[in-house]
């Protein structure tokens, strides 16, 4: 399972890599890996809604085993087992890049980070610098 001062370490390097390409504020949120929330920061102005879309950019790359950038991917190719996903999970699902896996150096999986604020693109960029912190 992912530390909290790991998280912290994660959140902190993703919230440096934002800052540095002058995103917009940001939400970072990680989950270790039964989906549980380990740490949480939003950034001033970052709007209220960030955190549960962090948090579903994470949770779905857990749920799926896979970053939430192939989720959107998969939504694209076939949106009705993404909408049967959405309903099975309550909506806590975000099919948009900027939720990725977080595994130590052996592979094992330790949990996820999502990061939203800015376009998905750069929030998974800004998540992927937080894993490698």
């Amino acid at each position: 399972m992912i530390t909290l001062e790991q998280a912290r370490t994660v959140i902190s390097g993703a919230r440096a890599r934002g800052r540095a390409l002058g995103l917009k504020p940001l939400t970072v949120v990680v989950l270790d890996a039964g989906g549980h929330l380990v740490a949480m920061e939003r950034e001033d102005n970052s709007g209220y809604g960030r955190p549960d879309i962090a948090g579903g950019k994470a949770a779905g790359a857990l749920a799926m085993g896979t970053s939430s950038r192939e989720l959107g991917n998969i939504a694209a190719e076939r949106p009705q087992f993404m909408a049967a996903l959405s309903a099975a999970w309550a909506g806590k699902v975000i099919p948009a890049a900027g939720g990725v896996l977080i595994h130590d150096g052996e592979g094992r999986l330790l949990g996820a980070v999502g990061v939203s604020g800015d376009l998905s693109d750069k929030d998974e960029e800004a998540a992927i610098a937080g894993i490698e912190s």
